[in-house]
This record gives C-alpha cells, sequence and structure tokens, in this order.
C-alpha cells in the first residue's frame, strides 16, 4: 500500500557564534566534533519535552570530511552528545548546502513515515580544514574541458558572474554589503541575534580556556569608502572583495525536524512548515546563480509564485549571487524583506553549517510577522548548484500582507 506524506515542521534550530577561521580565531583550538556536539546538547536542553530516544535520526553536514569532521559525524557527534546509542546517524556533503540538504533528507524520511523526529545540522571549521583540504581532483575534469579552472575557485565564480551580468556592479555589491553590516548591527542591538548561540567553550595554548559568546566576524566599522579600496585577490582590478563576499569561518548549527503531528503528540513547537524544496544544477563557472533555477523549481512544484514570498533568507557567499537572484524576480537590492538582520557577508559562512542559520533565522522572522504567509532559504553551491527550501508561517494570521 502506498504511504500518505505527512506535513514536516521546523522544531527550532541553535548554532555556536560563529568564528574567524586562522590561528588568532576564537576557536582555533577547538574541535570540530566538539562544536556540534555543544549544538546538539543544548537542542536537547531547551527541549525536556522531547525523550532522546525518542530521535529517529542524527544527520550532520561537512564539506570537508577529514579529520574531526570525518568518521561518519552524524553518528560519532551524536554519542558524544550522549544520545541513546539506538539512535542512528550519517555524514553529508553538498559544500555549502550540506546542513540544509540534512534537513530536506531528513524531511523526506519524515515524511515518508520512516522518521518522527530527527536532529538535523552541519559543520565547518575552516581554520582546522580549509575547503578542498586532502581532495584530489580528477585531472579530466579540467583536461577535457568539463569545466573551466574557474570553477573550482569561488571567488573567480563571482568575478565570472560580474563578467556575465556586468549590471551587477562593485558598487551595488559593495552597498549591499554595507547593509548587511548595518542590519546585523541593529539586529544584535535589538536582542534579535543572541537568542539564537549556544555559547561554547574555547582554548587557546597563549590564553588558556574562554567562552565564546558572540559571533567574531562582523565588522561594524564598515564604510563605503572603506570597502571601495580593498584589494581584489581572484582578479586585478576584479570586483570582489573580503568586504562585499563572506570570510573563512568556523562554527556549527544545527535543528530539530519532526513530523506535525509527532510535534504536537510530544508539545515541540512549530516554529515552521516545510512547503517544498528543489536543489538545481547551473554551469560550474558561475555557480553563484544557482538559487535562480532551484528557486523556480521550488516555487512551480509548490504552485506558488515570487509574489507569494514574504520573507528571503538568501546566503551572502558573494554579494554578486544575491544580486543576481533578486534582479531575476525584479526585487530591489535593499528590500526589506531580504536578510532582515543581515546575512553571512557580516555573520560568516561556515560552509556547511549556514542552511540551518538561515532556517533559524527565517523561523524568528515568521513569528514576529503573522502576516506573511510564505518565506523561503536559498544558497549557492559549490561545483555549480543552488537549493531553496520553502516554508510556510505556522503564525499566519490571513492578510495578505508583506
Amino acid at each position: 500500500m502506498a504511504a500518505s506524506t505527512r506535513d514536516v515542521v521546523f522544531v527550532d534550530g541553535v548554532r555556536t557564534p560563529f568564528g574567524k577561521a586562522g590561528p588568532k580565531g576564537m576557536y582555533a583550538g577547538t574541535r570540530a566534533d566538539d562544536l556540534v556536539v555543544r549544538v546538539i546538547r543544548e537542542l536537547i536542553r531547551r527541549h525536556p519535552e522531547l525523550p532522546p530516544e525518542r530521535i529517529d535520526e542524527v544527520a550532520l553536514a561537512a564539506t570537508t570530511q577529514i579529520g574531526d569532521q570525518g568518521l561518519t559525524l552524524g553518528r560519532v557527534a551524536g554519542l558524544l552528545a550522549g544520545l541513546p546509542k539506538s539512535v542512528p546517524g550519517y555524514s553529508i556533503d553538498r559544500m555549502c548546502a550540506g546542513a540544509m540538504t540534512a534537513v530536506t533528507s531528513v524531511a523526506g524520511g519524515i515524511a515518508m513515515g520512516a522518521l518522527d523526529v530527527a536532529i538535523a545540522g552541519g559543520v565547518e571549521h575552516m581554520g582546522r580544514h580549509p575547503m578542498g583540504e586532502g581532495v584530489d581532483p580528477n585531472p579530466r575534469i579540467i583536461s577535457e574541458k568539463i569545466v573551466d579552472p574557474s570553477a573550482l575557485v569561488m571567488g573567480q565564480t563571482a568575478e565570472n558572474i560580474h563578467d556575465r551580468y556586468p549590471h551587477l556592479t562593485k558598487e551595488r555589491c559593495d552597498l549591499f554589503a554595507l547593509g548587511s553590516q548595518q542590519k546585523y548591527a541593529k539586529a544584535l542591538a535589538d536582542g534579535k541575534i543572541g537568542q539564537d548561540l549556544v555559547p561554547m567553550a574555547t582554548r587557546s595554548a597563549e590564553k588558556g580556556w574562554g567562552l565564546a559568546s558572540a559571533d567574531e566576524p562582523p565588522r561594524p566599522e564598515t564604510t563605503i569608502e572603506g570597502l571601495r579600496g580593498l584589494k581584489t585577490p581572484f582578479r586585478p582590478q576584479g570586483r570582489v572583495t573580503a568586504g562585499n563576499a563572506a570570510g573563512l569561518n568556523d562554527g556549527a548549527t544545527g535543528c530539530i525536524m519532526a513530523a506535525e503531528d509527532t510535534a504536537r503528540e510530544l508539545g515541540l513547537p512549530v516554529a515552521m512548515r516545510m512547503v517544498g524544496y528543489s536543489f538545481a544544477g547551473v554551469e560550474p563557472e558561475v555557480m553563484g546563480i544557482g538559487p535562480v533555477p532551484a528557486t523556480e523549481k521550488a516555487l512551480k512544484r509548490a504552485g506558488l509564485t515570487i509574489d507569494d514570498i514574504g520573507l528571503f533568507e538568501l546566503n551572502e557567499a558573494f554579494a554578486v549571487q544575491v544580486l543576481a537572484l533578486l534582479d531575476h524576480y525584479g526585487i530591489d537590492d535593499d528590500d526589506p524583506r531580504v536578510n532582515p538582520w543581515g546575512g553571512a557577508i557580516a555573520i560568516g559562512h561556515p560552509l556547511a553549517s549556514s542552511g540551518v542559520r538561515l532556517m533559524t533565522q527565517l523561523a524568528h522572522h515568521f513569528a514576529e510577522r503573522p502576516e506573511v504567509r510564505y518565506g523561503i532559504t536559498s544558497m549557492c553551491i559549490g561545483i555549480g548548484q543552488g537549493g531553496t527550501v520553502i516554508w510556510e508561517n505556522p503564525h499566519y494570521t490571513g492578510s495578505d500582507a508583506k
């Protein structure tokens, strides 16, 4: 007999503060798996109504699955976090969309009836494990001209988008980046950011033990004049800079996903309801345009249009890739529906963890905006992909206002 699908809900999400990658970053002496273990423990602490034995799966992503980000991370981190040994787990890699894919993967199992409750998330310690560490790309991908060499360097793919769409100027990117810093600073001052963060113990050979309780990457002192003067490391006289792109970061995220009927049974909160999702492939040389076809597919399959979407959480890997999606749909660069609390340009982008950060922030926006029914989380993905998830606001009051 064919199984009927169930509604899938996002219950809650948390993250560590994001750090700067490198020997001077706050997590330089901290293991990657300890970051995500802390996240799992916090989710369990925040929801005593969820018996740990009711968790059916732990799906965790990392882009560089090596060292302390390897060894079937979902299973090992679950054990380290104190979950019952009966709770299984696995690892996922879809580069920047790792945590997003962890969520959609367990959502499929929940909808099918194979799972009731799952933990999904991701971690990236780019200080310990730079993107590409230990990989051995097949030389045929270049020699047989399957991709241009620039496809393997994310910053160069962003420059390629500028080439293809010259109206997406550096000036627009710098202004968008400044807005990201300013929106994050305001959200931080208003107490919006701290509600997601789980403090993380840190250790330094020089400074001893510490406590990470705030994001390290933001630059609230940013000015448009400062952005204009930054170097363009990916191309002489280029347009992509350290100011209009996300940095190299360390951090972990996690969330609880559940069948809506199970959430009601256990008394778990329902923060968002999943409507649908899509992933799409694009030319690897312009991977940043991936969110455009992914969003088109997701909307079509859901029977919605872009006019139905009242909130957007778009990953700011590069300002130009966000602007490419906004231009495609005729949305203003400074539309208040887009990344209301700033984005990865300010907060940071620890690759495989970022998808759940987008979702957690969208859940908060929904709670504050009951007049908005639908929102999306979307991101570009290395080697030429994009991913978009559409969510419904359970607090929706029936207004048509966006």
